[in-house]
């Protein structure tokens, strides 16, 4: 949509901007890694070009494994269909056959704590609810890669830790994380951090030291 409007206004090369720059890492199976940086410093867009919704002008991505990606609430949602038909809808974006999402349809169900409302269309629904319907789709349908951008940060306490727990039992069984978060809660589980700040990579290791020394800039602005 943003290229047409680009076409049609003659604007494809004024105001370029370059979002990400010689920006290169490995992620091991079974890590986990918070990627971190303040707002603008290209972390969603990363995320995007590793899950494959946009190509990098350079260089390629190599991913081994099945990658499932909860970037945005209500990303791959149908506003005007019910809770059980986005289930169907956003797990077969995702790649799922319609057997693999019946036989998780229950753990779905029962992880989202939806109630009723997962017949009531998702346009009814509060930030929340999305949270708990999107976050309940990714982490129960089999996948390697979890890519996750903010969206624990929305929703209430008691679902926030539930979400942990069953990050904490993925991590165990194997799972690759890399997370976009500026809480230092995801220490919990992730060991590295890798800090973007104006589209380049500053520092990448370990997470107290980086999450360190990315507060001691945050606090020189």
């Amino acid at each position: 949509k943003e290229l047409v409007v680009r076409v049609f206004k003659h604007d494809l090369q004024k105001n370029k901007f370059q979002c990400l720059e010689n920006v290169s890492f490995q992620i091991d199976r079974g890590e986990a890694v918070a990627l971190i940086g303040k707002n603008g410093a290209g972390k969603s867009t990363l995320l995007k070009i590793v899950c494959g919704i946009l190509p990098p002008e350079h260089g390629n991505v190599q991913c081994n494994g099945r990658i499932t990606p909860l970037l945005r609430l209500g990303a791959g949602f149908d506003s005007n269909a019910d809770g059980i038909e986005n289930i169907y809808l956003n797990a077969a974006i995702l790649g799922y056959t319609k057997k693999e999402i019946d036989d998780k349809m229950p753990a779905i169900l029962e992880f989202s704590e939806l109630g009723d409302f997962i017949y009531a269309p998702i346009k009814t629904y509060s930030s929340g609810m999305l949270a708990r319907l999107g976050f309940s789709i990714a982490v129960n349908m089999p996948s390697e890669i979890l890519l996750i951008d903010e969206i624990l940060a929305v929703g209430d306490l008691a679902f926030s830790k539930k979400c942990y727990k069953k990050l904490d039992e993925l991590r165990a069984q194997g799972t690759t994380f890399l997370i976009v978060s500026h809480s230092e809660s995801v220490k919990r589980y992730c060991s590295r951090a890798i800090w973007l700040d104006n589209g380049t990579i500053r520092a990448d290791g370990n997470i107290q030291t980086v999450f360190n020394a990315y507060a001691d800039s945050m606090l020189k602005t």
